[in-house]
């Protein structure tokens, strides 16, 4: 790394944790989407993403999250030990041409010649000192003014992907003569015989003032909006949350249609790693160790005469299939998917008919994760319903009363420390507890090991917004 080190100065990466995942539907969804599940190793995809950057070139990472991220987000740099420059909260999604935008703006009142590397949060990339290398080739030239775009050498003819058109230029880095956005088959074909086609990785490095300027020019309007969402936005815990009347009324676009595809101030540099953007249960195929039949086996799998497949059993079902070549099957604890692995991107068609059913598995898991911990339905029906939940170490719930509902609580594992009006008590494993309906109450544990409980919820109404919130360690108000 010291020939980069020697022309290069400190870089600030900023990770975009968007989106919601929804072609890696059922085990990817909007409350729980792809960047925060261990979908190819050990870690999530965006704890692979922070880790990337432990080099002397980099400055601390910074997230730009959903606003209804943030725990996670917080949650997994702390399981790293990473302390962030910044995570900054998105209180509407706007694509990544307004984040871009407030990530220049934010690094500018530091060093406005500093530079950005904008990226995404869900890729692979497999070797993180090729990764290094590439992007210290890249800032010579964005501190002279250009965006720096990366781009993929394709290996298949992807009509998924966006491709960038290049020529020859000096020191390892292109000039970009055009963007072509997912073209048809025979195109890609012909871009792959070219050899002058690259995908575009969504890979970014500029200077803060650089990305300004572009925004002054080509969106005057997205840099007016992104001004004022940071001149109302406001910290949070650990976080900054931008205004969000400012920000919702930036436009709606990204970076390449916004800014990119319009100026001229454009270069490439081939990004020479493996990389993967896992945007299909096919690209996971791929991208993983396979058996002799060509099958990826995860969890508990039975299989008989099958071939070149991906089948995936997420919560501890037995899963099984007979005499199938060529599909993905990935199966949840209240959602399967089974599909041809060559229409393996129109599982969003699939997402967007459940959500205009109204269907909850486009949105949660059975077991949703809250900052304190996790809730998980196991049963029910008329005017009832049970919950296992998970209260971590020293975490406790919001101060708060139902409306509707009573509560019972059962200590299954650890120890609970309970609040019902004016009475606290700490509960160990076997022993429970009631709580009537309108009673203030509260629930923490106290102790080194997580705690469990059983929650039996009875009431008239049961839903998750029948609640009201007195006091919180997560800053969450009086509402759901």
């Amino acid at each position: 790394m010291t020939d980069i080190i020697e022309v290069s100065p400190v870089i600030s990466p900023v990770i975009l944790s968007g989106g919601s995942g929804k072609r890696l539907w059922p085990l990817s969804r909007a409350a729980y989407p792809k960047q925060f599940i261990d979908l190819v190793g050990a870690q999530s995809l965006m704890q692979q993403t922070c880790q990337r950057f432990d080099g002397p070139l980099f400055k601390p990472v910074s997230i730009l999250c959903n606003d209804a991220h943030r725990f996670l987000v917080g949650e997994q740099l702390c399981e790293l030990k990473i302390k962030p420059e910044n995570i900054v909260l998105e209180p509407v999604g706007r694509n990544t041409a307004p984040a871009a935008l407030i990530a220049a703006l934010i690094n500018a009142k530091n060093d406005p010649q500093g530079l950005v590397l904008l990226l995404p949060s869900d890729h692979v990339i497999d070797d993180t000192h090729a990764f290094q290398e590439t992007i210290g080739r890249g800032v010579e030239v964005a501190l002279a003014g250009e965006i720096v775009t990366f781009g993929v050498r394709p290996d298949a003819p992807e009509t998924g992907y966006g491709y960038i058109e290049t020529s020859q230029c000096a020191n390892g880095v292109l000039d970009v003569k055009r963007f072509v956005e997912k073209p048809s088959v025979e195109k890609t074909e012909e871009y792959l015989r070219s050899g002058d086609f690259f995908w575009n990785a969504g890979i970014f490095l500029y200077s803060a003032q650089t990305m300004i300027t572009a925004f002054e020019k080509h969106a005057p309007d997205i840099l007016k909006h992104c001004l004022a969402a940071l001149a109302g936005a406001k910290n949070d815990l650990d976080f900054l949350r931008l205004d969000k009347d400012a920000y919702g009324q930036c436009e709606n676009i990204s970076l390449d249609y916004g800014i990119i595809e319009k100026i001229n101030n454009i270069k490439c540099v081939p990004l020479e790693t493996p990389w993967s953007d896992l945007g299909a249960w096919s690209a996971i195929w791929a991208h993983m160790n396979k058996d002799a039949q060509g099958n990826v086996i995860r969890g508990d799998v039975v299989l008989h005469d099958v071939n070149d497949s991906y089948i995936h059993s997420a919560d501890g079902g037995c899963l099984t299939v007979v005499g199938l070549d060529n599909v993905m099957a990935v199966a949840t604890k209240d959602a399967i998917l089974i599909i041809s692995k060559d229409r393996a991107q129109d599982v969003k068609h699939i997402v967007d008919e459940l959500k205009a059913r109204g269907r909850d598995e486009v949105i949660e898991h059975m077991r949703v994760y809250r900052p304190w911990g996790w809730y998980e339905g196991l049963s029910s029906g008329d005017r009832f319903q049970v919950k296992s939940l998970m209260v971590k170490p020293g975490a406790q719930l919001s101060l708060q009363s139902h409306f509707h509902r009573a509560e019972h609580w059962v200590v299954v594992e650890g120890t609970a420390e309970v609040t019902v009006g004016d009475t606290t008590q700490l509960l160990s494993e076997n022993q429970s507890t009631y709580i009537p309906i309108g009673a203030t109450h509260r629930l923490g544990n106290p102790g080194k090991l997580p705690t469990l409980l059983i929650e039996v919820q009875s009431g008239a109404y049961l839903g998750e917004d029948d609640i009201v919130r007195y006091d919180d360690d997560f800053g969450r108000g009086k509402d759901a």
